[in-house]
C-alpha cells in the first residue's frame, strides 16, 4: 500500500481554547502542508472557516501521493497546545486543544451516493477570500438525507468546483462510517488491536516552553519543537511506523 497513490482528507478543528486553538489549528495545516510540499504530495483545501485574528475553526483539506492515507491516518485524534498567547499578559501558559480527523478518500466504486438522496443548497461565502466572495452564491451545502450528514465548501470561486469539494468530503465521511459501522461488529479484542493508534482522547501534546512534543500513544518525545512546527515532521513518521511495526 505504501507505494501506491492515496488520498487522504483531514478535518482540523478548533476545540477549546479560543482563539489561541483556532491560532494552532492554522499552525498545524501549515506543519502538514510544508511536509507535504517536500514529498511532493498533491494538496489543497476543501473547505475553511477562518477566525477573525487570522486562525481557523476549521480547514479541511486533501493530500494525494504515493502512501498517504498509510501515514497520516494516525494523525487522527486529540492535539493539545501549551504556550503563552499574543494576548496573554501575565505570561501564563495556557493549555488549547484541536481535533483531527483523517479521512481515507473512496475510490468511485467504495461507495454508491444515489443523485435523489442529497439536497444541494447554495450560498455566498463568507470570511476572507478577495473581492469576490459575498457577490455570488458560489458556496455549497450538501445534506445526504439517509444519513443527515452535512458538508460544506466555499472556498473556490466556482460553484462547479465546491460542488466537487463537498461530494469528495460526503464520500470520504460516508466511508468513514461504513467502516466504524464494520469495526463495531468485530470482536473487542480484534477492536483493541486494530484501534491503539488511533485512540482519539489524547494523540499528542506540543508544549512550547520545553520545546517539547510528546506522542502519548507510543509514549515518546522529541525537543526539536520548532523544527517539527516547520513541517519537518520525519522523526515523528519514523517512530509511529516503528512502534506500530513492533505492536
Amino acid at each position: 500500500m505504501e507505494n501506491e497513490k492515496q488520498s487522504a482528507i483531514i478535518e482540523i478543528r478548533a476545540g477549546t481554547g479560543g482563539d489561541e486553538a483556532g491560532l494552532f489549528v492554522r499552525d498545524l495545516y501549515r506543519m502538514y502542508s510544508k511536509y507535504a510540499t517536500s514529498q511532493d504530495w498533491g494538496q489543497r483545501i476543501l473547505d475553511s472557516n477562518q477566525s477573525d485574528i487570522g486562525g481557523y475553526k476549521e480547514i479541511v483539506f486533501e493530500f494525494t501521493g504515493p502512501g498517504v492515507f498509510d501515514l497520516m491516518q494516525y494523525e487522527s485524534g486529540v492535539h493539545r497546545v501549551q504556550r503563552i498567547p499574543k494576548t496573554e499578559k501575565q505570561g501564563r501558559v495556557h493549555t488549547s486543544t484541536v481535533t483531527i480527523a483523517v479521512l481515507e478518500k473512496p475510490q468511485k466504486m467504495d461507495i454508491n451516493i444515489n443523485p435523489s438522496d442529497l439536497r444541494i443548497d447554495t450560498y455566498r461565502s463568507s470570511g476572507a477570500g478577495g473581492q469576490y466572495v459575498n457577490k455570488t452564491e458560489s458556496a455549497i451545502r450538501i445534506t445526504h438525507k439517509p444519513s443527515g450528514l452535512v458538508v460544506t465548501s466555499q472556498t473556490e470561486r466556482s460553484q462547479l468546483q465546491n460542488k466537487e469539494n463537498a461530494m469528495s468530503l460526503l464520500a470520504a465521511r460516508l466511508l468513514q462510517a461504513q467502516q466504524e459501522s464494520d469495526m463495531s461488529k468485530l470482536t473487542e479484542a480484534r477492536r483493541a488491536q486494530i484501534g491503539w493508534a488511533k485512540r482519539s482522547e489524547k494523540t499528542r501534546t506540543y508544549n512550547y516552553p520545553q520545546n517539547r512534543i510528546t506522542d502519548h500513544r507510543i509514549g515518546k518525545s522529541w525537543h526539536d519543537l520548532e523544527s517539527i512546527i516547520d513541517g519537518k515532521m520525519e522523526p515523528i513518521f519514523k517512530a509511529f511506523t516503528k512502534a506500530l511495526k513492533n505492536n
